[in-house]
C-alpha cells in the first residue's frame, strides 16, 4: 500500500530537517524545541495530574476520573537520546482519559549524558519504588506496560526482567534490533531513518560495543520471550523497524507466549503520539487501551 496523504506529507517535511548524525547536530537545541512543539498543543483536563518522585526517578501521573484499578506503566520514545514526561504530556493525558486507568509516566535517564543499562535501570527503580507506594497512591491493582519506539524496547526489558509483574504489554513500533538487520530497512529507508541513523541512536545508547548483544539491550535475543504476558505489538507498514517487531511476535510465539500483531498500512514510524499529523493515531492508542482492558 501506499504512503497514506498525510504521511507522504509527513515524509516531504522531514526531508529539509538535519539529520541526527550529520556533523555539529546539536542534540540540546533539539531537545528544547521538540518540548515547545509538543506542549504548544493544549492539554486535556484529567482529574489528577501529578508529578512525584520514584526513588529519585521523575514521574508524572495521570488519573482519569473514575478510573479502574490498576496502572498503565508509559515508557516514552525518542531513540534513548530525545523526549520526556513533558513532550508525551498531551497524548498520555488523552490515553489515560480513553483508557479509564492511571498512566504513570516515567523520565529515564537519556543517552549520551547516560548511557545503558542507565534507562532500564531506572524503570528498574520506578517499579520498585511503584511495588511500595501503590496502595497509598491509589494504584493498587493490576500493572500494565507500555510504550513507544525505544521506550516499547524498554516497556520490554522491564517485562522480560520482571516476569509476572505485569499483565499485559503494548509496545508500539519497538525499536530492537541494534544491527538495523531486516529487511524493511532496506525498503523503506526513505520514509523514515535508515540504517546509518539507527546506528547513531544505538551509538549514543549503549555504553561499549558488548551491550550491543545484551539481551536487555537487544531484547530480540533474549532467551525468556516465554515469560511475557499477552503482548500486542503494533508496526507501521512504511517504517524501517517493521520487520524486527513483527519478528518478536513470531519468537514470543515460538517461545510460547501470546503476541498478537497490527501492522498499520499506510503509515510511519511516530505517528502514535502525532495527532494532529495523523488522523490514525487515535485509532492506534484506541487500539492498544482496549488491549488493556481486555486484560483487567
Amino acid at each position: 500500500m501506499a504512503l497514506s496523504p498525510e504521511a507522504r506529507r509527513a515524509v516531504e517535511h522531514a526531508r529539509g530537517e538535519p539529520r541526527v548524525h550529520a556533523p555539529g547536530y546539536d542534540i540540546a537545541a533539539a531537545r528544547v524545541a521538540a518540548r515547545e512543539l509538543a506542549l504548544a498543543e493544549p492539554p486535556l483536563e484529567l482529574a489528577e495530574v501529578r508529578d512525584l518522585d520514584a526513588d529519585g526517578v521523575p514521574v508524572r501521573l495521570y488519573r482519569p476520573a473514575d478510573a479502574a484499578p490498576g496502572v498503565v506503566v508509559h515508557l516514552h520514545g525518542g531513540g534513548f537520546v530525545f523526549n520526556d514526561v513533558e513532550v508525551h504530556d498531551r497524548p498520555c493525558r488523552r490515553f489515560a482519559h480513553g483508557l479509564g486507568i492511571a498512566v504513570l509516566s516515567v523520565d529515564y535517564r537519556l543517552a549520551p549524558e547516560h548511557r545503558f543499562p542507565a534507562a532500564p535501570d531506572d524503570v528498574d527503580t520506578v517499579l520498585a519504588w511503584l511495588e511500595r507506594e501503590a496502595s497509598s497512591l491509589d494504584l493498587d491493582g493490576p500493572a500494565y506496560a507500555h510504550g513507544d519506539s525505544a521506550g516499547a524496547n524498554l516497556a520490554l526489558v522491564a517485562a522480560l526482567r520482571h516476569p509476572g509483574r505485569f499483565r499485559a504489554l503494548v509496545l508500539h513500533y519497538p525499536f530492537l534490533d541494534p544491527t538495523a538487520g531486516f529487511a524493511s530497512y532496506a525498503e523503506q529507508a526513505d520514509t523514515g531513518f535508515d540504517p546509518e541513523e539507527a546506528a547513531w541512536y544505538w551509538r549514543q545508547y549503549a555504553a561499549s560495543a558488548a551491550d550491543l548483544t545484551d539481551p536487555d539491550l537487544a531484547p530480540l535475543l533474549s532467551d525468556r520471550l516465554g515469560t511475557l504476558p499477552p503482548t500486542l505489538v503494533t508496526t507501521a507498514e512504511h517504517d524501517p523497524l517493521r520487520d524486527e517487531g513483527e519478528r518478536l511476535v513470531e519468537l514470543i510465539g515460538e517461545a510460547g507466549g501470546q503476541a498478537v500483531g497490527t501492522r498499520w498500512l499506510g503509515q510511519l514510524h511516530g505517528f502514535w503520539r502525532h495527532r494532529q499529523v495523523f488522523p490514525a493515531a487515535d485509532q492506534l492508542m484506541a487500539q492498544g487501551a482496549s488491549f488493556i482492558r481486555s486484560h483487567a
